[in-house]
């Protein structure tokens, strides 16, 4: 039994920036997924459903479990994008020296916050 290999798993790979991009992938594209089409199909059927239905919607969208929701909504749109974009280059072959890579995963995660802190203060300002 002790001579069988190990199967990589995260207790023998070691912990980098390209493997937190890659998990926020999975968790943003998951959330938008389960998250954001139900609010999505909840949004469409209100503007469908008259001012009473939409004024229940505006009402728990402006609560702070509603912007809970819609901030990170946008968060996981914003973070899926740059990771989409970052695959992109992956994809065409540039960016696999760990260097660069190390160097894309941080700017995917922190592009993902800014872009949200910059939508957030467009509406707000706005």
């Amino acid at each position: 039994m002790a001579e069988r290999p190990l199967s990589p798993h995260l207790s023998i790979w070691k912990w980098g920036p390209a493997m937190l991009v890659s998990i926020l992938h999975r968790v943003s594209g998951d959330g938008l997924a389960l998250v954001g089409l139900p609010v999505l199909l909840w949004w469409l059927g209100a503007l469908a459903g008259g001012a009473r239905s939409y004024e229940a919607f505006t009402w728990f969208a402006t609560t702070i479990p509603g912007y809970v929701v819609l901030v990170g909504l946008s968060w996981a749109f914003f973070n899926h994008f740059c990771s989409g974009v970052r695959h992109f280059v992956l994809d065409i072959g540039a960016g696999y020296e760990v260097e660069a890579t190390n160097r894309w995963s941080v700017v995917t995660t922190t592009s993902g916050i800014v872009l949200t802190a910059a939508f957030w203060a467009a509406l707000v300002l706005l």
